[in-house]
């Protein structure tokens, strides 16, 4: 096994970003996160080709000094966890502009090291953004889960992040059996068959979200999943989450759409999908403020 301590850029908490982690790829316990990555050769996570890729273990945890160890079998290994972790996502630029925003800044002071993590694979954050459409969350993983295990090599009690070719292999009554609706799991045989998703490293946020879009069965919250947890981009926000129309609705009185939730995220430019993570980890712990309306951006 090889080991590399990193020191994020940046204020990070593994405890905070991790803890809500957990899935059939990997889990967090007593501060050490376990996981099987897909280790690639060059033209990785952030590269224009998907390279064969090989399921490895791999482990980290934060050390008191803030530097968080890797510990992976590859070199290859160690990149796809620190891709993984975003330890190299410095988002003290966000943090310094919005630590003021009425609606974002107690939010920001109580948790400024949370970070997104990424999946394993983009093809995992397609699958999930299509499980998480219109259910409640813990349905969502569960038939993640299901899907993950029943396609992915098991290494141990974790399996390996999914690949589009092992998604695009399944039949459509096998994804019915195994919870998710016969409509989404069409979407998610048809973009993994067209699509090798790993090819999406190479391009903008833009173009990505433009190409996603234009697929039948995937909007604006599936694509800002796919962006945030697939890629590691911080522009695309969650229009329509759940958790999103339920705080806008707090926070202006009334029954809101899902697509009234640029209304929150709008104010936040290019950082719009780290704002959503913060919003929705705001909201669950009080630090948002409602029942004033919407403020003004700062």
């Amino acid at each position: 096994m090889l080991e590399l301590a990193v020191m994020p850029t940046g204020p990070y908490s593994l405890a905070l970003s991790a803890r809500t982690a957990g899935d059939a790829t990997r889990r967090f316990h007593e501060g050490r996160l376990d996981a099987v990555v897909l280790a690639r050769g060059e033209g990785g996570p952030g590269g224009s080709r998907p390279p064969e890729a090989a399921p490895e273990r791999a482990t980290a945890w934060q050390r008191p000094d803030g530097a968080v160890v890797l510990r992976a079998e590859t070199e290859a290994g160690l990149a796809a966890l620190r891709f993984q972790l975003a330890l190299d996502a410095d988002h003290t630029p966000f943090l310094e502009r919005f630590v003021g925003d009425p609606l974002l800044g107690p939010t920001l002071r109580e948790l400024r090291g949370l970070r997104q993590l990424r999946v394993g694979s983009v093809a995992q954050s397609l699958l999930r953004a299509l499980c998480g459409q219109l259910i409640l969350a813990s349905q969502a993983r569960a038939i993640e889960r299901a899907v993950v295990r029943a396609v992915a090599p098991r290494l141990g009690d974790l399996c390996a992040p999914p690949t589009s070719a092992q998604l695009a292999a399944l039949a459509p009554a096998r994804l019915r059996a195994l919870g998710l609706h016969a409509r989404r799991g069409a979407t998610l045989v048809r973009v993994c068959a067209s699509l090798e998703l790993e090819r999406l490293h190479g391009f903008d946020t833009a173009t990505v979200a433009a190409r996603l879009e234009r697929e039948r069965g995937l909007g604006p919250w599936s694509v800002g999943v796919v962006c945030l947890e697939g890629l590691g981009r911080s522009e695309r926000g969650l229009v329509g989450d759940l958790g999103l129309v339920v705080l806008l609705g707090q926070l202006l009185g009334r029954r809101v759409e899902g697509h009234e939730t640029a209304l929150l995220l709008d104010r936040f430019g290019e950082w719009a999908g780290l704002a959503s993570v913060y919003l929705l980890a705001g909201a669950r712990r009080g630090l948002v403020p409602t029942g004033t309306g919407l403020p003004a951006a700062a």
